[in-house]
């Protein structure tokens, strides 16, 4: 075989080749290891922090200074352009979309407001401009308790810390709104020495240990689940555990289920208020999330609701957890299809076809749980006793939980779509039973006709029907806006300006 020189020698053209060649190479592998340096560099200056953030610090902007890539991106959830078939991250005020949720819930606020939540950047805002939180102009006034502030804003395990916990659940929520004005953020799922995730909510660790289980044997894997549990919950206000507090408390001591939870609430003989129009003992599903999802087959596969509501991000060769928390639709190659491989068009349908499914069955009984409120209330007109009406109103109570569990569960007919179907045949058999006890009670009061639906085919009809008075309630609302919260604002703005 021929040495290169004594081609080169025969071929000089071929010496001039490889010389380039070479110099090619070189600059190729210099620029390699150029860029294996910037990235190793780049490494150092992310991980070394900037500034040293203090315990319970609520300020998202300074654990920004440290963690800019997770900052930028959590500001993402300020963008309220997403909207798919049947949700989004848009304000949707739903009592206009679906105005028999007015009688559903009449006597309590969710008749006069309920709008779909937008992102966590807008925590604190929501409740200013919610209807369900009243209108105080003083700041030790307003109906609701300060554990309404629970899961808002990570000003509240600062002031947990500060307070002590039964003492934050005992105040108003008017006398914190000049405490509270973080919304969601770093400290509440991350610790503020280390970053690693940790529950800064009592109420989590208090229904593990409840359950006889050690939260702080969770795997990584389940803390991307369980930061999320600390307020994508069922939870309702316990007045008995400590004497004039309302303690926030999960009720999970007998399972997850639907049917779980009703019993531990019957068993205490728990209601969250009377119905206004039937008088029934009701129960009014907060935001089961958690629960349903642990109830479907990616928690039972091990995915995380970080995985595919927060999935991995590069960028500048830096992998880290997308603090954009949406939607996964919304984000489909970076959620979805890390695991499945069909088209992006093909999934999103799927997702549609079970929320299609158990909407259409949900609206049914949502329909015969109005009739059945206004059934029992002409059963009341009538001279109905209490003792004939007991077993009708926990019928009606059974059967409204069940509809309220799907209706307030956010992606409940994705998370876990045969449970929720289920449980939603369940509250259609419970309320058809409920309405022929009715339909004998009113012919045996000697009425056989039937009760008429009544028009509420608007939000305003149906706020009329139950008898709400919005004009009142808006204009202190807007008062509430221009006086009391720029107060609020400025002492937050004061005293975190001290903290510098």
């Amino acid at each position: 075989m021929k040495s290169i020189t004594e081609l080169t020698e025969k071929k000089p053209a071929l010496a001039w080749v490889i010389f380039f060649a070479t110099i090619i190479v070189v600059f190729l592998l210099g620029l390699l290891a150029s860029t294996i340096v910037e990235r190793r560099a780049e490494a150092v200056f992310v991980n070394a922090p900037l500034v040293e953030i203090r315990d319970f610090e609520p300020r998202n902007e300074v654990w920004g200074q440290n963690f800019p890539r997770q900052f930028q991106s959590y500001y993402g959830t300020a963008d309220t352009t997403f909207r798919s078939k049947h949700g989004g991250n848009a304000m949707v005020d739903m009592l206009e979309i679906e105005p028999q949720f007015v009688v559903l819930w009449a006597g309590y606020l969710f008749s006069r407001d309920y709008k779909q939540g937008r992102g966590h950047y807008y925590a604190v805002e929501d409740v200013y401009n919610s209807l369900r939180v009243g209108a105080p102009m003083t700041p030790d006034a307003g109906p609701q308790p300060s554990t309404c502030w629970t899961c808002k804003s990570p000003d509240v395990p600062r002031l947990m810390n500060e307070m002590g916990v039964a003492q934050f659940y005992s105040q108003t929520w008017a006398s914190l709104g000049p405490e509270v004005v973080n919304p969601i953020g770093c400290v509440d799922c991350h610790d503020p020495k280390t970053a690693n995730l940790h529950i800064s909510r009592p109420a989590l660790i208090e229904a593990f240990e409840r359950q006889g289980r050690d939260i702080t044997k969770a795997s990584y894997q389940e803390m991307r689940s369980l930061v999320c549990a600390q307020c994508h919950v069922e939870y309702y206000f316990n007045k008995q555990k400590v004497e004039g507090a309302q303690y926030l408390t999960f009720p999970w001591d007998l399972g997850f289920t639907v049917e779980a939870m009703e019993e531990y609430y019957d068993n205490i003989g728990f209601a969250d208020w009377t119905h206004a129009i039937s008088k029934a003992p009701m129960l009014k599903a907060q935001h089961p999330d958690y629960e349903v999802f642990m109830l479907g087959v990616h928690a039972q596969r091990g995915v995380s609701c970080a995985d595919c509501h927060m999935p991995y991000h590069s960028e500048g060769g830096q992998k880290f957890t997308n603090h954009k928390m949406q939607s996964p639709l919304n984000n489909i190659s970076a959620s979805c299809q890390v695991c499945h491989r069909e088209e992006a068009t093909t999934l999103v349908q799927s997702v549609y076809e079970r929320q299609d499914k158990i909407l259409e069955s949900r609206h049914e009984l949502e329909k015969m749980l109005v009739r059945a409120h206004v059934e029992a209330k002409k059963a009341w007109d009538l001279g109905a006793t209490e003792a004939q009406m007991k077993d009708i109103l926990t019928g009606i109570r059974h059967a409204q939980w069940r509809w309220d569990f799907v209706a307030a569960s956010h992606g409940g007919s994705f998370h876990a779509p045969v449970e929720m179907a289920r449980v939603v045949s369940t509250g259609l058999t419970i309320a058809s039973e409920t309405r022929v006890k009715l339909a004998r009670l009113l012919s045996s009061l000697g009425h056989n006709e039937e009760v008429p639906y009544p028009d509420i085919s608007t939000k305003a009809k149906a706020q009329e029907f139950i008898g709400l008075d919005m004009k009142k309630f808006n204009e202190e609302k807007a008062v509430f806006l221009k006086e009391i919260v720029p107060q609020w604002k400025s002492a937050a703005a004061e005293r975190e300006a001290s903290w510098n």
